[in-house]
């Protein structure tokens, strides 16, 4: 697969000009967006992410610096041009009614038929490639209003697809979805990215999906405006880590995810391994409980293939053969250890 630079950007500032008055959401922005990537924008609410979308997708111009498209200046393109090279989804909820999903896959043929443009033959090949690049085809003929929020997204992805854009941008494109649906739509994204060597680029606020699936991460925040990288590298340099530190999170450089830090207030000796163990070491922790085979205590818990069981130090093993019957054994040891 061929990458180019799609769009290169060069100090660039983003904000409002009100009254005058400059209001900077973000400065100095040096990046490069390639295509056959997918690229997800995070940051917290209000920081500018929405600002930052629309300067890069020509809806609003920026304060200072530049973004170059295909070698070309991005405000020396007319709208006509642009509708044939950015694509973009917004965040707010599709309220269509009374017009199919095949209809509305339609409109993203208006840049080259006009908005009432009659569709020609091709226009509609490129539809019904479209519709099924994001596995809609069951829902050619229904009604968009009567879709759920998951299947109005992978309408509204399809309307971009069938604009034949190189560059698509979206908006919180999971914002209203459930978990599976959440993950299928950042799984079609990137595997458009991939397979049609578009350039796609997103804002999220779903961490945890775009530290897995995404190619390129941003970063944005007021101390540091906007930082670049693979999620593996923004990891090693501790960018993820100090990027998101909050009372309460850490951010695990094994596993690559964030996890809610709990104040432990007790040791104890866990022996055992593999998934179970894990798991039994992760119910501990939601009760301040540091659950490690390095500890040393005088009670220990042991995990088996089969059950857990709880050796105290002077009395009988309690057999439990679920963890929530192996948290009650524990909290009843505790209660009665000498404080």
């Amino acid at each position: 697969m061929m990458e180019k630079n799609h769009i290169q950007i060069n100090h660039l500032t983003i904000g409002y000009k009100e009254r005058g008055n400059r209001k900077v959401v973000a400065s100095d922005i040096n990046a490069t967006i390639k295509s056959g990537e997918l690229t997800c924008l995070l940051g917290a609410n209000g920081i500018g992410k929405s600002t930052l979308l629309r300067t890069l997708s020509g809806f609003q111009a920026p304060l200072e610096g530049e973004i170059i498209v295909r070698e070309k200046p991005l405000s020396a393109y007319s709208d006509k041009e642009l509708a044939t090279i950015i694509g973009v989804v917004l965040t707010e909820k599709c309220e269509l009614r009374n017009m199919t999903v095949e209809e509305l896959v339609g409109m993203g043929r208006s840049p080259y038929t006009g908005f009432w443009g009659r569709l020609g033959k091709h226009d509609k090949e490129v539809i019904n490639d479209s519709i099924k690049l994001v596995n809609i085809e069951h829902l050619r003929y229904q009604m968009v209003h009567q879709l759920s929020d998951g299947e109005k997204q992978k309408a509204m992805i399809a309307k971009a697809l069938a604009q034949q854009t190189d560059i698509i941008f979206l908006d919180e494109p999971t914002a209203f979805l459930d978990f599976p649906s959440k993950v299928e739509i950042m799984q079609l994204l990137h595997r458009l990215s991939h397979t049609s060597n578009r350039t796609i680029f997103l804002s999220t606020h779903d961490l945890e999906l775009a530290l897995q699936i995404a190619d390129k991460v941003w970063l944005m925040n007021k101390e540091n405006g906007v930082r670049t990288g693979t999620p593996e590298d923004l990891s090693l340099d501790g960018s993820l880590s100090h990027f998101f530190l909050r009372k309460g999170i850490r951010f695990d450089m094994e596993s690559g995810l964030f996890r809610i830090a709990k104040q432990a207030t007790v040791s104890v000796c866990l022996l055992g391994e593999g998934y179970r163990y894990t798991m039994v070491q992760k119910a501990l922790a939601r009760h301040g409980i540091d659950g490690n085979k390095a500890h040393e205590s005088d009670w220990h818990i042991e995990v088996t293939d089969t059950s857990f069981l709880l050796h105290p130090a002077n009395g009988q093993t309690v057999q439990a053969f679920t963890i929530e019957e192996l948290l009650q054994s524990v909290h009843q040891l505790l209660a009665a250890l000498p404080r």
